[in-house]
């Protein structure tokens, strides 16, 4: 009798497996013929050649289909057990669907600017999205990066920001450098977290797919095949967004947040978001969207504090 051995890998076994093995029983009702055992992250199947490849087969399917929507249902299952067709191309309804979440979330644009930032992002690779807070340009930023990483365009995803607070000298904090950095990146940590379930981000963070690194580390280093997203970037200052921008590598996407009004840098210290606006407005292949109050997707008082405050503003 042949032997076959399947590992799972950057997936829970427990949730593809299903509950009380669930989706393992409903396999075994499909090969009968098959020997199925599953322990841990790893299905053993014993029983003809012929048949293990077709069960490997079905379980590649699974797999994708699990990865893309992170879910398994019973539906799911024995649609694509006794498909005899091509995986079926998304439809209309979700054609503007950037990522499915954890527990089925689907992940898309809500407002017009966000959808202006996903078609910017497909015809260009570096993208200003200028904004106040709430106005979901960090969250739509990630689902970008995660969309193209699910969709193997790029290999990494690298996440920064600078640490303004602390004057980019993080040594005096306790921890390491993720416990360092850990409050200042957790918007974007909250963001992932919808998005890749539990133990696929952490195989991602363990392996090096999505990193955190500080701003102030990213110089020296060339960023090729990475979607990069520089978040707070009002409090980069000239230098340190000149040398931001020109860490871009061969097939890099770099998306730069950031929001003019809450600027934290010195007095007399002139930001690098500010500058750069000014500077690279006529180069092609940049582009740049400006969200506002109508874009907050947070609770309905933070759209009337924005623009409370925008009157005083320029009064």
């Amino acid at each position: 009798m042949n032997e076959r051995v399947i590992e799972l890998t950057e997936i829970s076994p427990k949730d593809f497996f299903g509950t009380h093995n669930s989706n393992i029983e409903q396999l075994k009702k499909h090969f009968p013929k098959i020997k199925i055992v599953a322990r841990g992250n790893k299905i053993k199947v014993f029983g003809e050649e012929k048949l293990l490849d077709e069960f490997e087969k079905r379980i590649e399917m699974l797999v994708n289909h699990f990865n893309k929507y992170n879910s398994l249902d019973e539906n799911s299952i024995e649609r694509l057990l006794t498909t005899n067709e091509k995986p079926e191309k998304g439809s209309k309804k979700d054609s503007d669907v950037l990522v499915h979440g954890v527990r089925g979330k689907l992940i898309k644009p809500l407002t017009e600017n966000q959808r202006k930032m996903v078609l910017e992002m497909n015809k260009n690779d570096m993208l200003f999205a200028i904004g106040p807070a709430g106005t979901g340009k960090t969250y739509t930023a990630v689902a970008l990066a995660v969309k193209a990483l699910k969709s193997k365009d790029v290999k990494r995803i690298v996440l920064t920001r600078p640490a303004v607070e602390s004057g980019e000298n993080l040594g005096f904090l306790p921890g390491d450098l993720k416990e360092k950095l850990d409050p200042y990146m957790q918007p974007l940590y909250d963001a992932l977290r919808d998005m890749i379930s539990h133990e696929k981000l952490q195989s991602y963070f363990d392996a090096g797919v999505i990193q955190i690194a500080p701003l102030a580390f990213m110089r020296g280093r060339t960023l090729d095949n990475a979607f990069v997203i520089l978040d707070e970037a009002q409090n980069t200052t000239h230098a340190q967004m000149k040398m931001f921008l020109t860490r871009m590598g061969k097939n890099a996407k770099f998306i730069i947040n950031g929001d003019p009004g809450q600027i934290d840098l010195p007095k007399r210290q002139i930001s690098g978001l500010k500058e750069s606006l000014l500077a690279l407005k006529d180069i092609k292949g940049i582009s740049v969207v400006y969200l506002d109050g109508k874009d907050v997707v947070r609770h309905k008082l933070v759209k009337e504090i924005i623009t409370a405050y925008k009157s005083i503003e320029t009064e």
